[in-house]
């Protein structure tokens, strides 16, 4: 194990740097301050904390274990859905932007109405909920295996630290700290995938071991694509429409900001998945099986240089944080705006709601470190997350930026039929005995999911009343096509 006295000294000056730098943006003027940051920050820096958001806990843990087992075609579960979701909000950045709205919920309103928001509401805390509670249970068993601490204590002080400084920075807070910690990781990143190619022997070592070991298919990108299709189709889908991505997006100072953000996450995050993937391949060839730990923690517990084992191990650490800290600032925006300040407080004051986000930041922190005490499974979880957003919240929320037809009444009844059905299918994951004619978490619930959903829309927008005046407005403020083609522009 690590040198447990200059790991705990390193980490108590980071987290003193990290705290110290949210309390020194802790003057928020109002909601959009410290949501956005102003929309003053340039797109270069929204990139960064863009890719910190998604190339955390699961890529630096999880994705190199799979690819350990299943080799390159490892990278569909989390580099390919993530490069589809970049590619497809890419398109959407302008239209997000030009809208101009504070959350997702408050831009549902604009296009159809509140019962609408309400629901998105739900449905964005219930994965940033489930989301956060993800980053707990890996920080509690990281912290666990290093410090020979319960998983309790250590869920419980990886939620404290990312807590307070959250609490008192905000937007700004956040993405300045996921600033440096992506920095952090991305040293542990390259120099993880540095000491596995040296250990192992590169590729040809890679090649014979898995060969000896009867593992075909282990360096085809396509092999056994269809094994990870639930992935792609569900983790692709709702990523695509994951609202702290989102807020990132409406934080551009401009819409060519949002789409240039899009390119360069874009283009790192396809380095940066494929080193995570080959480190877990080069590690088949030093490890039989993956130790209980995983093999990221196990590498660094190794390392005879105290100093550098504390380096790398504060740039894990710097990965979970970076992720959990976007989710619960972005749970915060729901609870702030689209409950408090929509339903139970409408005149609130700037300063009231910029107290009633630090309440909701501690909310959200406090609900997630509960679940991560409860459950302890992390892919199997996320899927279930992103699976509410896929079935209930992605026809919605794309056709409202693209058909004019589509109507309030169809967005509400598609998306009570997607939370319907994504809690059948958490019922039935957590044991409860209900019919049910397709394997839980595979790429078959996920096409009925999503493709019910689509049909419950159309279905139903074209058997409601449209508002089309409400509508066209939408659209053409988004602009995301030619104003002179606007989808249905046929119904004048």
């Amino acid at each position: 194990m690590p040198n447990n006295t200059l790991t705990i000294l390193f980490l108590s000056l980071y987290v003193l740097g990290i705290i110290t730098i949210g309390i020194r943006n802790r003057k928020s003027k109002n909601s959009e301050d410290y949501f956005l940051g102003s929309r003053k920050l340039p797109a270069w820096l929204l990139a960064i904390t863009f890719i910190a958001s998604w190339w955390g806990g699961g890529s630096a843990i999880d994705l190199v274990d799979h690819a350990h087992q299943n080799g390159l075609s490892s990278f569909w579960i989390y580099g390919v859905p993530v490069l589809i979701a970049t590619a497809l909000m890419f398109l959407f950045a302008k239209g997000i932007r030009n809208i101009g709205s504070l959350s997702q919920p408050q831009l549902m309103r604009e296009r159809y109405n509140d019962n609408v928001a309400l629901l998105l509401t739900v449905f964005i805390i219930i994965f940033m909920v489930i989301a956060s509670a993800i980053q707990v249970i890996v920080i509690g068993k990281f912290f666990n295996a290093f410090f020979n601490i319960s998983y309790e204590m250590g869920a419980l002080i990886g939620t404290v630290i990312v807590l307070t400084y959250s609490l008192f920075g905000g937007f700004r807070g956040v993405v300045i700290t996921d600033f440096l910690q992506f920095i952090f990781f991305l040293f542990t990143g390259i120099f993880l995938f540095y000491l596995t190619y040296t250990q192992s022997g590169g590729m040809e070592a890679v090649k014979s071991t898995a060969i000896a070991n009867g593992n075909t298919g282990y360096t085809s990108f396509f092999n056994k694509v269809s094994d990870n299709l639930a992935y792609v189709i569900t983790f692709g889908t709702s990523w695509m429409i994951q609202a702290n991505i989102w807020q990132r997006i409406s934080a551009a100072k401009k819409a060519s900001d949002a789409k240039k953000m899009m390119v360069i996450s874009f283009l790192a995050f396809i380095p940066l998945y494929l080193m995570v993937t080959y480190t877990g391949m080069f590690s088949s060839v030093i490890y039989d099986t993956v130790p209980q730990v995983g093999i990221v923690p196990d590498l660094i517990s190794k390392i005879e240089n105290p100093l550098l084992s504390a380096l790398l191990f504060l740039g894990l650490c710097s990965a979970m944080m970076s992720t959990m800290d976007s989710l619960i600032n972005t749970g915060a925006l729901s609870l702030t705006v689209d409950i408090h300040k929509k339903y139970i407080n409408p005149e609130a004051t700037e300063n009231q709601s910029v107290k009633i986000a630090r309440w909701s930041t501690l909310i959200m922190c406090t609900i997630a470190l509960f679940i991560a005490l409860k459950i302890k499974s992390v892919l199997t979880i996320s899927w279930i997350g992103s699976d509410f957003l896929t079935s209930g919240a992605f026809v919605p929320l794309i056709f409202g930026f693209l058909w004019a037809r589509g109507t309030a009444k169809a967005a509400t009844i598609s998306m009570v039929f997607g939370l319907l059905f994504s809690t059948y299918n958490l019922l039935v994951a957590l044991g409860v005995d209900l019919p049910v004619d397709w394997d839980i978490a595979s790429a078959k619930q996920a096409i009925i999911g999503l493709s019910a959903s689509l049909i419950v829309y159309v279905v139903c927008s074209l058997f409601t009343s449209p508002d089309f005046e409400r509508s066209r407005r939408f659209i053409q403020k988004a602009n995301i096509l030619n104003r002179k083609t606007v989808v249905l522009k046929k119904y004048n």
